[in-house]
């Protein structure tokens, strides 16, 4: 495998395959219960795929030494759970909840039209959360579990 191999999972269209599940918290007002759901499916299948990507990476660069390819697989699962999963997912469902609230108690918007400015505004936050999440992941992921590890893994650059 070249250095100048693309990442699949960082460098393509693929990467976006992470946002699944906010997307789905931005429709949660208009769509069924088990497409939010579905989104998660999406959003935690492009997460395990990444981590055993990067596992198959340490694998080849370092096949001397099975602990990086754990480190690999762990931190990239980790990480990106965390930054493309739960953090992300929690923070547009509370986003969308707040704001479809708040416009039912502050218009008189029908119900349809508040559903709708929900959605837009969860779609519109995604693009400004995601770099403070991924700064305050890489904060808490090198404040904690990095520091367990016994041989630097190579943890994930920013999605």
């Amino acid at each position: 495998m070249g250095a100048a191999e693309p990442d699949l999972y960082r460098d393509t269209w693929v990467r976006y395959l992470g946002y699944a599940n906010e997307v789905g918290e931005s429709f949660r007002a208009l769509v069924p219960v088990p497409v939010v759901w579905a989104s998660y499916g999406v959003a935690t299948a492009y997460v395990t795929a990444d981590a055993i990507d990067k596992g198959r990476r340490a694998a080849t660069a370092h096949a001397q030494d099975p602990t990086r390819v754990g480190v690999a697989v762990v931190d990239t699962f980790v990480w990106q759970g965390l930054a493309s999963v739960a953090i992300p997912g929690f923070t547009i469902n509370r986003l969308c909840a707040a704001s479809l609230a708040l416009l039912g108690t502050l218009t008189r918007w029908p119900l349809s039209l508040r559903r709708w400015a929900t959605t837009a505004l969860g779609l519109a936050a995604i693009p400004l959360i995601i770099t403070p999440i991924d700064r305050t992941v890489d904060f808490l992921m090198d404040s904690s579990l990095r520091k367990l590890y016994e041989t630097p893994g190579e943890p994930p650059k920013p999605h």
